[in-house]
């Protein structure tokens, strides 16, 4: 008898391979003393957890390991709460299995 197993999102997110634009990010956090609903949101909501709470109470974006699937862009942008762009040709994220 065979035993299926579940991949866990973790796992596949692992194959994924990211290229960093170094100083050159392509979302970053507009400065606030304190955080928007919507960018508390997303330290929950992000798949690829870019973004963190740190101890000054500020929301702030590690992009490099951005999936640019957009959720980010689609809670904050029109209230500019965060500015995006797509990554420089040749960098950011790299899908192992399309």
């Amino acid at each position: 008898m065979t035993v299926a197993t579940e991949a866990r999102v973790e796992d596949k997110l692992f194959q994924n391979r990211y290229l960093v634009d170094a100083g050159k990010p392509h979302i970053k956090v507009r400065a606030h003393e304190t955080p928007s609903a919507a960018l508390v949101a997303l330290t929950a909501v992000c798949p690829a957890k870019c973004y963190e709470m740190n101890d000054r109470g500020q929301v702030e974006i590690t992009p490099d390991g951005c999936m640019e699937c957009g959720t980010c862009r689609i809670l904050c942008e029109a209230s500019g709460d965060i500015e995006w762009d797509y990554p420089r040709g040749g960098y950011g994220v790299l899908y192992k299995f399309g």
